[in-house]
């Protein structure tokens, strides 16, 4: 049995994938009823086991604002904050989109650009400047809400105001050579060409140097020049930067030189015992098969030969891909059926044996493998599933939810809990 006690500075959940459906109207903001600390997080002390927090109420409320909670396990899940790079005029004149608030101020941010670019006596290009709406990141949020964007004007305000229609224009700059250039290349290219196909305009290339009420000023990469384009609206989505709470916890234990928290694969921060972290907040730590790759050898080497028959590897493949996520990975993009069709052009043609070199030359491509996992609301939602199991399952264990932190070989002990894919 747990007691779980929730510390938040809002009483309700947002799914942030769903956010720019909010700035459109798409999907309408409701509230949920959970007990919970309407506070944010100030400090965690790791050594006492205790969290200090602050009241997130007005300050004409009677009694101490802040207090402390102890506790046995600590789960971070408190996200990330918007990284302006140090751009000048970013937060001045940018929205940016990562709670409800921010998704209202967007509605009517839009709504407001409309109301401005029918008013008598404007120029058409100052009409055109009011409904420049330019979307500065080329990851999911910045995607998503321009298609969002574009829906809502088209199937709702191009109808109201009728009149501007034709003056309504969406840029989405974007840095890197593609948009979602940290998905699979197909998706990437599906979404460039919808929006070709839909009028949004996709510039690839391009790093905002600043941001002022009317333009944004960007530098062209290829060439290094320097351009300016008016605006009525600018969605800042670059990327994500820790929060303070979660900087000063890495001091603390010792990840002060890292830029992110980092955990093991089973979701516990590292250089801790009963604190793990999930969401943006976050990255997993994925040991690396060649770390281990001499142990997980000479547990396969049961006769201590030292080479290996195509039958001893076999016995320890299952082992092997439980522990290490990134193998699987390698074998689907690689299109092999097996772990061991690596190990068969290895192998000696009189023996049909490998050595320890063999072994490690046949392998070490798959820790190529080793990637973060993208900043979504999605893998945030399957780690608190996963963690909470591990929590459920944990009476079970002798030391961690992860088990025995040791790679099993054949007959031997495998974790307990499956790392975190």
């Amino acid at each position: 049995m747990y007691d779980v006690q929730v510390v938040s500075p809002r009483n309700y959940f947002a799914f942030t994938p769903l956010l720019p459906s909010v700035t459109c109207g798409t999907v309408e903001q409701r509230n949920g009823e959970i007990q919970f600390w309407e506070a944010d997080c100030l400090k965690i002390d790791a050594e006492n086991n205790k969290i200090f927090c602050k009241a997130n109420f007005d300050n004409n409320t009677v009694g101490s604002e802040e207090f402390s909670l102890e506790y046995d396990y600590l789960v971070v899940a408190v996200g990330a904050q918007v990284n302006t790079f140090n751009t000048p005029g970013v937060k001045e004149n940018c929205h940016f989109l990562k709670d409800l608030e921010d998704a209202q101020r967007l509605r009517r941010t839009v709504i407001d650009c409309f109301e401005k670019a029918v008013l008598p006596d404007l120029t058409e290009e100052e009409r055109r400047t009011n409904l420049h709406f330019v979307i500065v990141g080329g990851g999911p949020t910045g995607v998503e809400f321009a298609a969002e964007l574009h829906d809502f004007l088209i199937e709702d305000l191009v109808n109201i105001y009728p009149t501007v229609k034709d003056l309504v224009k969406i840029s989405v700059v974007q840095s890197g050579d593609h948009i979602l250039n940290t998905f699979d290349e197909r998706i990437s290219s599906f979404a460039e060409q919808k929006f070709g196909r839909d009028g949004i305009e996709v510039q690839t290339g391009c790093r905002v140097v600043s941001v002022s009420d009317k333009e944004i000023t960007m530098k062209m990469k290829p060439t290094g020049e320097l351009c300016s384009i008016p605006h009525g609206l600018v969605l800042w989505s670059t990327g994500i930067s820790t929060r303070p709470v979660v900087k000063d916890f890495m001091e603390q234990i010792g990840q002060g030189k890292r830029r992110i928290l980092a955990t093991n694969e089973w979701l516990r921060v590292k250089e801790t015992e009963n604190v793990y972290a999930l969401g943006d907040c976050a990255t997993i730590y994925q040991r690396k098969i060649m770390d281990d790759i001499v142990a997980i050898f000479e547990a396969a080497d049961t006769d201590n030969s030292g080479t290996l028959t195509m039958e001893e590897f076999r016995a320890v493949v299952d082992d092997i891909i439980a522990r290490y996520p990134q193998v699987e990975t390698y074998l689907n993009n690689q299109h092999l059926g097996d772990l061991t069709d690596l190990l068969k052009d290895a192998m000696s043609e009189d023996k049909k044996e490998v050595d320890i070199e063999g072994f490690k030359k046949a392998i070490h491509l798959v820790d190529s493998q080793t990637t973060s996992l993208p900043a979504t609301a999605q893998v945030a939602g399957q780690q608190g599933k996963y963690l909470a199991k591990c929590f459920n399952r944990k009476n079970q264990c002798t030391e961690h939810p992860e088990g025995p932190r040791r790679f099993a070989g054949p007959g031997g002990t495998r974790h307990f809990f499956a790392p975190f894919r």
